[in-house]
């Protein structure tokens, strides 16, 4: 029973994420209200707050959700915290997405690129993202040395992610898009081992 409970529970969850996907995309964030998605999705208010605590956290869903700080946690022992990275990011850009998680995708991307309220909200997540790889790495290299590391990677991945949006919004296909984005992970990765003197040979 628990795990039927659990199944209808992220059904619900889900249902609510696309309504107001769906509301956002058609009117924009600033326009539409809790109460109306609440509606739409057949749901009370107070159970779409359990879900989703803010009206942002319904357009933000996923945002930041990269666990930066797990994966390095979590990486083999000798394996180092760029390889480890690095890893992940080859496996996110050899990773197929259906057309129809990529119009959902986009179709988020434009919503938060249209809201202020939605930029300020996203630059909060991907703040804490960054933190929370920071004290990870705090142990190991100290609070200055592992601030400036987080503070690097975290810029460097935000910079490849734009990038990819970019291309996918001026009409580039998924396939070709993913392709462009392994070559600069790459490039970022090598980058951030090596430093700018890496590319002034070149």
């Amino acid at each position: 029973m628990a795990g039927l409970r659990e199944r209808k529970k992220e059904q619900t969850r889900q249902r609510i994420a696309a309504v107001a996907a769906r509301m956002f995309a058609e009117r924009g964030f600033d326009e539409v209200t809790v109460n109306e998605i609440a509606e739409a999705a057949e749901v009370a208010k107070a159970t779409l707050f359990a879900y989703f605590p803010t009206k942002e956290s319904l357009a933000l869903d996923g945002v930041g959700g990269d666990d930066l700080a797990g994966i390095v946690a979590r990486r083999p022992a000798g394996q180092t915290v760029l390889a480890a990275l690095r890893a992940h990011c080859r496996a996110v850009a050899a990773g197929p997405t259906p057309d129809a998680d990529l119009d959902a995708l986009l179709a988020r991307v434009r919503v938060i690129q249209g809201s202020p309220a939605l930029q300020n909200a996203a630059n909060g997540l991907l703040y804490r993202q960054r933190q929370a790889l920071a004290q990870v790495l705090t142990d190991e290299y100290g609070p200055t040395a592992a601030a400036l590391m987080a503070a690097q990677i975290a810029a460097s991945l935000l910079t490849l992610q734009e990038t990819y949006f970019q291309r996918l919004l001026g009409g580039m296909s998924a396939q070709d898009a993913g392709r462009a984005l392994a070559r600069d992970a790459e490039l970022a990765f090598d980058l951030l081992e090596h430093g700018l003197a890496h590319t002034e040979g070149h």
